[in-house]
């Protein structure tokens, strides 16, 4: 009798040594696998916004967002590490998060294609107050930060930005997020 939607193969071996850091280094695992696997986690959406030396505003959808310490503040995201857009973010010292909300599929979009070389174009946004990186109308919250530090992660660099001011959408707004799944944008549906 199965208890869950998936199962274990368990197969009978003897390891004939403990697994190294030096044997894990070498074991392989096929890319469309894990992002098929990995797709069945869901993400929110957000798009991580700087504006350049010359007043020019940069933006980058990120679905890999999280919140990484309470005391000190602190945020990460996973950038590429040959994304042009996070080159510029990360010469600015500075970003924005912002939250999209389920109606804000098109921006997702927009950000995440690097084909749309002036993704702001006719997006409404207002000037952080701190540091002045642009926060889009209609995010249902977001979040002003200096890079506090960057770690090389593979592919992606870990982008840890200490937070200097926030807000969310007034509760009585019922905001509700964009969240990303299986290659498909959604929104959140509580249960009772």
């Amino acid at each position: 009798r199965r208890s869950s939607a998936f199962s274990i193969r368990k197969e009978s071996h003897t390891r004939e040594a403990p697994l190294t850091r030096r044997s894990l280094s070498r074991m392989t695992i096929d890319s469309g696998k894990f992002r098929q696997v990995l797709g069945h986690f869901p993400t929110g959406v957000t798009v991580v916004t700087a504006t350049t030396a010359d007043g020019e505003p940069v933006g980058l959808t990120i679905g890999s967002f999280t919140s990484v310490s309470l005391d000190p503040p602190l945020v990460g995201w996973l950038p590429m590490v040959d994304s042009q857009r996070w080159a510029q973010i990360n010469s600015s010292g500075s970003f924005c998060v912002n939250v999209l909300g389920a109606e804000q599929g098109e921006l997702c979009w927009r950000f995440a294609k690097a084909s749309i070389e002036q993704p702001f174009d006719g997006v409404a946004w207002q000037p952080s107050p701190i540091t002045g990186s642009p926060v889009l109308d209609g995010a249902i919250a977001w979040i002003d930060c200096a890079i506090e530090q960057v770690i090389e992660a593979g592919d992606h660099h870990f982008v840890i930005g200490r937070v200097l001011e926030l807000e969310h959408a007034h509760p009585d707004s019922e905001p509700n997020p964009l969240l990303f799944f299986r290659g498909k944008l959604g929104d959140f549906r509580g249960q009772a």
